[in-house]
This record gives structure tokens, C-alpha cells and sequence, in this order.
């Protein structure tokens, strides 16, 4: 019976898990979730507020939001008659402004967003890029924050961010 020393054994070890981990499918990579990137791809044409609105996003929903030291998510913008029961993963239902200097605003996240009146509260939650709606009593709405182009320190999917400023 041969012996394996202890750097031996730790280096068969180290290999073996690294071997393992790679073959395994369930290894992931914190990777941007499928359809994001594109997405983000059909946001550049609403860079400009302006435009956006020309494209439809007509319906101020909210004011710049804020919620102390969580962030905020800014102004939101809809496209009035894309609130159904539907959500189309290139063609958020509101986009998400953070308001600037001289009266400009940045194109800072979107929301994906489902009417209780469309589709109840009682009803499973609606997923879209692996992620879950939450509901929101408030508006009366499940929705689903993506924080795309700005990056969000707290979550791609959280609904504050950090970096957003009112």
C-alpha cells in the first residue's frame, strides 16, 4: 500500500473538485440572466426622454421616487397600452428616468408591469428573465424593476437603487 502525502492528496483534491465543478450544468456564472443584454440592446432609442415619448411612453405614473438610504427608482414613464396581461421581454411596459440638471433626465432602469385587473393578486406571480413579479399593493400592479442601462449595487432586479437620485 503506497502513501500519498498531505500536498499530494490536497492537490488531487483541489483537482478533482475543480474537475467536478466545471462538467457540473449547475455551475453558474454571475452572468447577466438571458434576454437582459438584449433588452438593454432596444433601450438606446429611449436615451432621450423626448424620444421616448414620441415612441408612446406618455403616461407620467409617478414622480421621482425615493426611499431614504435604499435608493430610488426616479420618474416613470408608461406606454399606456402595453398594461395588459402580457409582458414582451424587449418592450418594458415603463421606463424609468432619474431627473437631471437643466431639465434633462437619464434613461436609468425599465419595469415590467401586470394589472391585478389582468391578472389578479391571487394568481401565481408572473416570471420574466428567471425572476418572479412582486406584487405592489399600492399601484395595484405586479412588477418587476430592471436596472438597465444604470447599474444597481443592491440587485439587477431589486426595486431601489442606490445610485438613482431624485
Amino acid at each position: 500500500m503506497s502513501r500519498v502525502s498531505f500536498p499530494n492528496l490536497l492537490v488531487m483534491l483541489l483537482s478533482l473538485t475543480l474537475t467536478t465543478a466545471c462538467n457540473d450544468d449547475k455551475v453558474t456564472s454571475p452572468t447577466i440572466p438571458a434576454g437582459v443584454e438584449e433588452l438593454n440592446a432596444t433601450l438606446a432609442p429611449y436615451t432621450s426622454l423626448a424620444l421616448a415619448r414620441q415612441a408612446g411612453y406618455t403616461t407620467m405614473l409617478t414622480d421621482c421616487m425615493s426611499n431614504g438610504d435604499l435608493g430610488a427608482m426616479g420618474v416613470h414613464w408608461a406606454k399606456a397600452e402595453l398594461l395588459d396581461a402580457t409582458t414582451d421581454p424587449l418592450q418594458p411596459e415603463v421606463l424609468i428616468y432619474e431627473p437631471g440638471t437643466g431639465g434633462e433626465s437619464s434613461l436609468v432602469g425599465v419595469e415590467f408591469v401586470v394589472p391585478f385587473a389582468a391578472l389578479p393578486k391571487t394568481s401565481p406571480a408572473p416570471v420574466l428573465f428567471g425572476q418572479p413579479f412582486t406584487p405592489d399593493d399600492t399601484f395595484g400592479v405586479w412588477a418587476l424593476h430592471v436596472w438597465t442601462p444604470r447599474a444597481n449595487p443592491s440587485g439587477l432586479f431589486s426595486p431601489w437603487n442606490p445610485r438613482v437620485h431624485c
